[in-house]
């Protein structure tokens, strides 16, 4: 929720997940799980504030064979997600309240705590509903929503939180 990969090149800095101070920092810093040492020079560290995250190395060949890449659901800014392939998706869930079928990364990626909110307040659409009471032209909605704000989120350089910090030590403004 708050880790991170620094792969750090001589002064060269290149970061993911979710950025915080040791993006910008002096590494190894008290957050540093793990420490990749390549024969270049060049070092991976794996951050990890709450320590939650884990460090399992495969080769590429494997990743589509692991449980959770099969499991997860699909990308939502990518051309093939229409709103009916939402619709779909949460129908697989009816008797679930719509914000937890938003956070079921097999229903959807990506949409956590921040995004499902803004998209179901963009949608007009109350998290406690069930997802069996969702009309197409609401699912539609949620599906614009959806998009928008991720569009939005990534402009602005993502949601601005006490940890979070851009590649050049920004906060977020979304």
């Amino acid at each position: 929720m708050t880790g991170q990969l620094v792969f750090k090149d001589g002064s060269t800095r290149f970061g993911a997940g979710h950025p915080n101070d040791s993006l910008v920092g002096k590494l190894p810093d008290r957050s540093t799980r793990v420490t990749i040492d390549f024969k270049d020079g060049s070092k991976l560290f794996f951050n990890d504030q709450r320590k939650f995250g884990w460090v399992r190395l495969v080769p590429t060949s494997e990743v589509p064979n692991i449980d959770f890449f099969k499991k997860i659901g699909p990308e939502p800014l990518e051309p093939s997600f229409t709103w009916k392939v939402l619709a779909e998706r949460l129908k697989r869930r009816p008797n679930s309240i719509i914000k937890a079928a938003l956070l079921d990364q097999s229903v959807l990626a990506g949409i956590g705590n921040i995004y499902a909110d803004e998209s179901l307040w963009g949608a007009k659409i109350h998290p406690a509903t069930r997802v069996r009471d969702l009309s197409d032209a609401k699912i539609k909605k949620l599906h614009n929503a959806i998009q928008t704000v991720l569009r939005l989120s990534i402009e602005k350089g993502g949601s601005t939180d006490k940890n979070y910090v851009d590649a050049e030590g920004n906060k977020g403004s979304y």
